[in-house]
């Protein structure tokens, strides 16, 4: 029965979430998969429009995986530097183009498999690899803000990204995967914020089970 009442609230939230944000899709500017992939780990504990302010300077000079791969680790250091934890994005970057070259020819593996074995990439980060860069939905990319949004929409009772994604797949029709991920985190970032959640304006008010209405 729980699960009739949670597939009916994902069928009503992925109604509205539709209306609001019918062309949702990842904010981050890139011109390969493999820039892809270095603005997705660029993101982690840092916004979008940071992360593009960066990268419009940073992939003028570094552009390919053989560019990264050679970079000496403190310049990388420099040019990312704003977009927190430099030191381990930098390190995992460098090392991800290695590998890239050394096991993959160059080439982004377009397989989940292949890249969460890549230094730095969890499945997040492949999810939003495959469907941003080679249209391939195998799953749901789940941030902070699908973690946040999942939980007060009653959706799942999960904290591990990893089991949300489950509960999630479960709920929401396979062509809706995508968008729902990318939908959750406009979403997030626009009215259901983490501190200050705007309940009263938000369009979700009459399904989320956490609403505050006055």
């Amino acid at each position: 029965m729980q699960k009739v009442v949670e597939k009916e609230r994902m069928r009503l939230v992925l109604r509205e979430l539709k209306k609001l944000y019918p062309d949702s899709g990842t904010a981050l500017r890139f011109a390969s998969v493999f820039q892809l992939a270095v603005a997705v780990m660029l993101s982690a504990q840092c916004t979008d429009a940071r992360v593009n302010i960066v990268t419009k300077e940073l992939f003028k000079s570094l552009k390919t995986p053989k560019d990264f791969a050679l970079a000496p680790l403190k310049d990388l250091e420099k040019l990312i530097y704003s977009t927190g934890y430099y030191h381990a994005k930098a390190k995992n970057i460098r090392a991800m183009a290695r590998a890239v070259i050394e096991w993959h020819g160059g080439v982004v593996p377009d397989r989940m498999g292949d890249l969460v074995k890549l230094p730095g990439i969890g499945r997040k980060t492949a999810n939003i690899i495959l469907n941003e860069g080679y249209g391939i939905v195998e799953g749901i990319a789940v941030d902070t803000h699908v973690t946040r949004l999942s939980n007060r929409l009653g959706l799942t009772a999960h904290h591990d990204p990893v089991k949300i994604e489950q509960d999630l797949m479960t709920l929401a029709p396979r062509k809706d995967w995508w968008f729902l991920s990318n939908a959750l985190i406009w979403h997030g970032r626009k009215v259901c914020h983490s501190r200050k959640p705007d309940c009263v304006g938000c369009a979700l008010n009459k399904k989320c089970p956490s609403a505050f209405r006055a």
